[in-house]
């Protein structure tokens, strides 16, 4: 797969990812919406919101899938803007990388602690990975090192 596709999947999925999670943000203070995505009792967005547990360090699950998202499409726009510094790539697959641990958490909590799983945030989860596996793609492709003047060529 060439890297331009890869950087696309990347952008494509961060994006849907970030609408997801500002659909997660809405649900959250429109009571209303939480219905569209609560099928039954297991498949439900409502009894995962109303859990008590959808705070992670002190943040609300929602802002860090929305910081998350907007992180994504940063680092992958200055690892696109930059390619042969190898660098920003490798930021680009922590950032993901750490999005798909949280998302592994909060699939835990969702699944163990509370009982009932949220569609729109397991959708976040998905579109997550997916940028996680661009990442590895776009990191697999990135220059294992980089020459003095491409580097001061990037940083001015």
């Amino acid at each position: 797969m060439q890297v331009r596709t890869i950087r696309t999947v990347v952008y494509l999925s961060a994006g849907l990812g970030l609408i997801v999670a500002l659909f997660a943000a809405a649900e959250f203070f429109e009571a209303s919406l939480r219905s569209l995505c609560s099928l039954n009792t297991f498949f439900s967005c409502s009894t995962v919101d109303q859990s008590g547990k959808t705070t992670t360090l002190g943040i609300p699950d929602y802002v860090w899938g929305v910081g998350g998202f907007v992180a994504i499409l940063g680092f992958a726009g200055l690892a696109e803007s930059r390619p042969r510094v190898r660098a920003w790539s490798l930021l680009l697959l922590a950032v993901t990388t750490a999005g798909v641990a949280l998302a592994l958490y909060l699939l835990y909590v969702e699944l163990a602690l509370i009982g009932a799983l949220c569609i729109v945030c397991a959708t976040a989860y998905f579109f997550g990975f997916v940028t996680w596996l661009g990442a590895i793609g776009i990191v697999r492709h990135a220059p294992e090192n980089t020459g003095p003047e491409e580097s001061s060529n990037d940083a001015a």
